[in-house]
């Protein structure tokens, strides 16, 4: 008996893989599409902070369509998609913190969650967690040994 064995699988991926990737699709399409409500609505004369929406518009709309590029490789158990999740999820905890200790100020991080991320994570503290229980799974042994890291 493998050692593997033991851990719950879904489609012949352990399951926490399968929860993982998931929450990450819905991750990546509430990115792309808020991004792109951005982009679009960034050409309406209202306000003069356009380009500030314009911009973290394409960033959200790039950050949402590699997060599911990377999340489909994480689930073809490609070991480039380990890679770039766990560094993604170092880079958003990172960014959290230094952001709510105001030691950060690139213009257009917002200090909360876009309104279509409140149902994923209701604020910049849960979604700082949900990355470290990301990061606390992917670096478990079985995980590692799995995307061979």
């Amino acid at each position: 008996m493998n050692k593997s064995d033991k851990f719950p699988t879904f489609r012949g991926r352990f399951l926490g893989i399968a929860v993982l990737v998931g929450i990450q699709v819905i991750n990546g399409l509430i990115h792309t599409f808020s991004g792109l409500a951005l982009v679009l609505g960034s050409h309406v004369p209202v306000a003069s902070s356009s380009n500030a929406a314009l911009i973290f518009g394409v960033y959200n709309m790039i950050y949402g369509l590699l997060t599911i590029f990377f999340t489909y490789l994480l689930w073809k158990g490609r070991r480039l998609g380990w890679i770039v999740t766990v560094a993604v999820s170092l880079f958003v905890i990172i960014e959290d913190i230094l952001t709510v200790l105001n030691l950060l100020n690139v213009p257009y991080i917002l200090k909360t969650a876009t309104f279509g991320e409140i149902p994923y994570s209701a604020c910049m503290h849960a979604r700082s967690f949900m990355h470290l229980i990301m990061l606390i799974y992917l670096l478990q042994n079985h995980v590692r040994i799995k995307y061979s890291i």
